[in-house]
């Protein structure tokens, strides 16, 4: 554990979305008192007490990754990491020093079959080693299939999820 607290920070009650709530990313959660946190932090649904802010429990992201600086909200998936970018930011993830760190998850993420996505909304770009690619709008009926060619990843595409289970 890195010891770190949220503060005055409050930008997952933003970029992530809260099915329990019918919250959508990308707008604030009416619980939310920015800067302040959640007013209904002990009655907080599920989705919420599960939810693990990477910048807090990992030491690899250093201080300049805190959400409310960085305007980034790092999480976990089943498959990968996932940078969520303020709506008021869509290019943080660019600035240095994080685009450069972002590649080198990446570059690590390849090896280990581990996907590196950039979140904006609904918008999801999967970042490889050396390239990037813009998937779009993603529904939650929609998942992501990655094409590898000798470890490398080359190609990506969106499909429904039902066309999955056909296969």
């Amino acid at each position: 554990m890195t010891g770190r607290a949220c503060g005055d920070c409050t930008l997952c009650c933003k970029v992530m979305a809260i099915e329990q709530l019918a919250k959508p990313a990308a707008q604030w959660c009416r619980h939310c008192k920015p800067g302040h946190g959640c007013q209904i932090y002990h009655d907080r649904p599920v989705e919420c007490r599960q939810f693990n802010c990477l910048w807090l429990i990992d030491e690899r992201f250093g201080p300049h990754w805190k959400p409310n600086k960085s305007k980034l909200v790092l999480t976990t998936s089943a498959d990968g990491i996932e940078v969520r970018c303020d709506s008021t930011a869509p290019d943080a993830w660019r600035k240095e020093p994080f685009q450069r760190e972002i590649r080198a998850l990446a570059a690590a993420g390849e090896a280990h079959d581990v996907t590196m996505l950039v979140i904006i909304g609904s918008r999801m770009i999967l970042v490889a080693t050396d390239r990037e690619f813009d998937l779009g709008l993603v529904g939650a009926d929609e998942r992501i299939v990655r094409e590898f060619d000798g470890g490398q990843l080359v190609g990506a595409a969106v499909i429904k999820a039902s066309d999955l289970e056909r296969d």
